[in-house]
């Protein structure tokens, strides 16, 4: 099973898909002249990012129209040399914008290029990301982009309205996704200043990620999950573990909370799309300089999983919307 999953992230990461949207290949002529042509590159399947995607194309079509944009699409399905690949495909294709769906197809993009304009989403910590020694919010450079970033000190309190009873909260995370790491430190301090003793518990990929899980159950009265991709691509794994092991887990990503969690305070993705989507056509209009476009946030939500809540007995005061 495994060979057939990188085989398959392989073939992804050598092909890019042309998804145009009201352009064809027989059409090529003029809406090659007339249209922008936008690279997007996803560092993995899963619900949080494919919204983003949704949402960015939308807003594109919407302001263009479908003869005025076209798509080159691919997943890297995780693999970070996938999104290396890709991005080049981009890059050679000379397309007029990259939209880069996560932290790895960020990097990737900014490293490939200096000329075309960069756009992330669904991307924590833009100074974690890029290793940017003196972040105001502005790059200052051909990148820039939305981040789906909430209060991570108000995920703290959520743990703290949700279980006051709690002692320990064991920390969930991928340890290769740079995010990941950030947002765990950030709330593990808020969290041990309230009083919680905390353990992280990393897991390398999707191979030990149910191992670990159950680790973590065994010590652990809550979890805390943070936006991390490799989760909320493979929820089933963890809700086949936390469920039966009796441990709710607050995770910082609305598909976490639907598949494994019982709450979260987080942001729609689908609207993060729609902002950068915004932000695109911006430049592509030359209305907007990226290299002084800081980076966009949207307001936080605090939604709830009904069906676990009820199941683990998690009483989620007013205020709390359910997630979709």
């Amino acid at each position: 099973m495994h060979k057939k999953l990188l085989s398959a992230a392989l073939a992804a990461s050598l092909t890019l898909t042309l998804a145009a949207c009201g352009t064809s290949d027989e059409g090529s002529g003029d809406d090659a002249v007339d249209g922008y042509t936008v690279g997007i590159c996803e560092q993995m399947e899963h619900v949080s990012l494919s919204e983003a995607t949704r949402g960015f194309k939308d807003a594109l079509v919407e302001i263009f129209g479908e003869d005025g944009i076209s798509f080159s699409e691919g997943n890297a399905l995780g693999e970070q040399t996938s999104c290396s690949t890709i991005i080049d495909g981009f890059v050679a294709e000379g397309v007029d914008l990259i939209l880069a769906n996560a932290t790895y197809p960020l990097q990737a993009a900014a490293s490939a290029t200096a000329d075309i304009p960069v756009l992330g989403t669904s991307v924590t910590d833009y100074a974690t990301a890029l290793d940017l020694g003196d972040f105001d919010g502005t790059i200052g450079t051909n990148v820039s982009g939305t981040s789906d970033l909430v209060p991570l000190e108000d995920q703290a309190k959520l743990i703290a309205e949700l279980f006051p009873d709690a002692e320990t909260v064991g920390l969930l995370y991928c340890s290769g996704e740079p995010n990941s790491v950030y947002q765990i430190e950030t709330v593990r301090g808020y969290l041990e200043d309230m009083g919680y003793a905390c353990e992280a518990y990393a897991f390398t990929d999707v191979n030990d990620l149910s191992s670990v899980t159950q680790t973590a159950c065994d010590a652990s009265d809550v979890l805390y999950i943070p936006t991390d991709n490799t989760v909320a691509a493979n929820t089933e794994t963890v809700a086949n573990v936390v469920i039966p092991a009796g441990v709710p887990v607050v995770g910082g990503d609305p598909g976490i909370c639907s598949g494994c969690g019982v709450a979260t305070v987080t942001i729609d993705y689908y609207e993060l799309g729609r902002l950068t989507g915004e932000l695109a056509a911006q430049i592509l209009k030359g209305e907007t300089d990226i290299s002084t476009l800081p980076i966009q946030y949207l307001e936080p939500l605090k939604v709830y999983n009904a069906a676990n809540c009820e199941t683990l007995g998690v009483t989620v005061p007013e205020g709390y919307s359910p997630v979709e």
